[in-house]
C-alpha cells in the first residue's frame, strides 16, 4: 500500500516543478521497512537507560526484536546521536542510532539496512510522545511534497534493560538512510564537502525546502553549509548526479526544533531574533524567489491533502492534531496570494554572486 501511495504522490506532487528523475523515484522500489505504513511493535533490549552521552563513546550491544506475524530478533549495536539531545537535562532518554551487526535475512523487514536513526521520546512524560508523532508528521508532509525526502516508519518500542526489566514503552520512528534516498531517486549523496555555493543548488529544490521549513516553522537548518568537520549541510543532506557539483538537491531532516512540533526544549537559534519557535521566518535565498512563488502557488492547491497527513496518524491525540492543523492553516492563509508571498520573501537571504 505504501509503495502505491508513494508512487501516486510522487507523480502528482509538483509535477511541473520536480526534476526529471521524479518519474524514476515514483516507481522506485522502497526497502521493506519503508514500503508500508503500519506501525511496528518492537522490543529493544540494551542499556538505553545508562548509555554514555560522550561524543567518543563506543557503541553498546543490544537485541532488536520484531513482534507480529513474522517475528525476528536481530543483534545490533546502539549509540547515542544528536547534539542538544545528548544533554541529560534536556532529554533523559537519548536519541539512538541502531547498527545491525549481522546482515538481516532476505525475509527480514530490515532487509537491506545497515544502520538507522531511531527518533525517540526524549522525556518519560506522556505528552512527549505527541512531540515524537508531530516530528514524524513533518517527515510525512515532506514525503507528500517530493520523493526527494527521507521516508520514516513509526513503531511502538518496548525498551528492556540487559537484565530483562522493562524500562518504558514509547512511540519512536526509524528514518531512512540517506544513501537509500539517493538510490531510489537515481542520485548520489554529496560526501566530504562542508560548504557549497548558492549557484550549485537546484533552484526549485532550494525554494521547496525553504518553503517547507517556513511551513513547519523550522529555523534550525542550513542548505549551504554544515558544522565544522561534517558534510553539508546542517540538518540536511545534498543529493546530486554522480560526478556533478551543480543542481544539488537539499533533503532536510531533524524537525524537533520546529514550531509544528513545539517541543518544550526547542528555542530559536541565537542569531535569529524571534520570540519562540512558533514564529515563522523565511530563510530561503533571494536568488530563488521566482521559484518560491511558483512552489507556493502549487502548495496552496494541495492545502487539503497536506493537512490531511495529520489525520493519517491516528496515534496523535485530538488536541495535538488540532493545534498542528491550525498552525499549518496559518501558513496556507499566509500564501493565498502572490502579494502575501512577496511579504514572506522580504526576509530572504541575499548572497553575493561570487558565492
Amino acid at each position: 500500500m505504501r509503495m502505491i501511495l508513494r508512487a501516486a504522490l510522487a507523480a502528482a506532487a509538483f509535477s511541473i516543478f520536480s526534476p526529471a528523475n521524479s518519474a524514476m523515484a515514483a516507481s522506485a522500489k522502497l526497502t521493506p521497512l519503508f514500503a508500508h505504513d503500519e506501525m511496528l511493535h518492537l522490543t529493544l533490549k540494551g542499556p538505553t537507560d545508562r548509555m554514555s552521552r560522550a561524543l567518543d563513546a563506543k557503541p553498546v550491544p543490544g537485541v532488536l526484536t520484531v513482534a507480529g506475524a513474522q517475528p525476528e530478533s536481530l543483534p545490533v549495536e546502539l549509540s547515542v546521536r544528536g547534539i542538544t539531545r545528548r544533554r541529560t537535562d534536556i532529554c533523559p532518554f537519548p536519541a539512538l542510532r541502531v547498527e545491525f551487526t549481522k546482515k538481516p535475512a532476505a525475509t527480514s523487514i530490515f532487509k537491506g539496512q545497515n544502520g538507522l536513526k531511531l527518533v525517540t521520546h526524549c522525556r518519560p512524560q506522556e505528552n512527549y510522545q505527541q512531540h515524537t508523532l508531530l516530528e514524524y508528521a513533518a517527515y510525512r508532509l515532506y514525503n507528500v511534497m517530493t520523493p526527494e525526502s527521507f521516508d520514516v516508519r513509526l513503531a511502538m518500542v518496548d525498551y528492556v534493560a540487559d537484565d530483562g526489566h522493562a524500562i518504558t514503552s514509547r512511540y519512536g520512528f526509524f528514518v531512512e538512510d540517506v544513501d537509500d534516498v539517493a538510490d531510489r531517486n537515481g542520485q548520489k549523496r554529496l560526501r566530504d564537502v562542508n560548504r557549497v555555493s548558492v549557484r550549485q543548488i537546484e533552484p526549485v529544490a532550494a525554494a521547496r525546502d525553504a518553503l517547507f521549513q517556513y511551513m513547519i516553522g523550522d529555523l534550525d537548518w542550513a542548505m549551504q553549509a554544515g558544522p565544522a568537520g561534517e558534510d553539508c549541510c546542517h540538518n540536511g543532506r545534498l543529493l546530486g548526479v554522480k560526478g556533478k557539483m551543480t543542481e544539488l538537491v537539499p533533503v532536510p531532516y531533524d524537525f524537533d526544533f520546529s514550531g509544528l512540533v513545539d517541543a518544550p526544549y526547542a528555542a530559536p537559534p541565537p542569531s535569529i531574533k524571534v520570540a519562540s519557535v512558533r514564529v515563522r521566518r523565511y530563510r530561503g535565498f533571494c536568488q530563488h524567489n521566482e521559484q518560491a512563488q511558483a512552489v507556493a502557488a502549487d502548495l496552496l492547491t494541495r492545502r487539503a491533502s497536506l493537512i490531511a497527513v495529520l489525520d493519517q496518524i491516528p496515534q496523535l491525540d485530538n488536541s495535538s492534531r488540532q493545534k498542528a492543523a491550525n498552525y499549518l492553516g496559518e501558513f496556507f492563509d499566509s500564501i493565498d496570494s502572490p502579494q502575501r508571498v512577496d511579504t514572506i520573501l522580504r526576509n530572504c537571504i541575499q548572497v553575493r554572486a561570487v558565492n
